[in-house]
C-alpha cells in the first residue's frame, strides 16, 4: 500500500516563504510524475506544479517565478519551495504521484496573511 505524507505547511505573512515536503512509502516501482495541487475554500482543486521523471517541470501561471518544485527519486520525495507568498496562495496543498496509478496525500494547510 502506498502512502504519501506531506509536511511543511503553516502560517506565514505575505512575502514570506515555506517549503513543503512529501515522502512516499510503499510499493512504488516507477514514479512518472510527482507534483503538488492545492484547493482553496470553496474552490476546485488546481494544479500548482509537476515534475516528470525526465526532469520536465510545469507550473501554474499564478506561481511561476515564485514556486520551485524538485524531486528526489531515491527518497521517493517531492518538494515545493514557495517564495513571495500571497494571501491568494492560502489553500490546502496536496502531494500527487503517478506511478501507473494516481496517489494523493492528505494535504497540508498553508495560510498566508496580509
Amino acid at each position: 500500500q502506498v502512502h504519501l505524507v506531506e509536511s511543511g505547511g503553516g502560517s506565514v505573512q505575505a512575502g514570506g516563504s515555506l517549503r513543503l515536503s512529501c515522502a512516499a512509502s510503499g510499493a512504488l516501482f516507477s514514479i512518472n510524475v510527482m507534483g503538488w495541487f492545492r484547493q482553496a475554500p470553496g474552490k476546485q482543486r488546481e494544479l500548482v506544479a509537476t515534475a516528470t521523471s525526465g526532469g520536465a517541470t510545469n507550473y501554474a501561471d499564478s506561481v511561476k517565478g515564485r514556486f520551485t518544485i524538485s524531486r528526489d527519486n531515491a527518497k521517493k520525495s517531492v518538494y515545493l519551495q514557495m517564495n513571495s507568498l500571497k494571501p491568494e496562495d492560502t489553500a490546502a496543498y496536496y502531494c500527487y504521484i503517478n506511478s501507473g496509478m494516481d496517489y494523493w496525500g492528505k494535504g497540508t494547510l498553508v495560510t498566508v496573511s496580509s
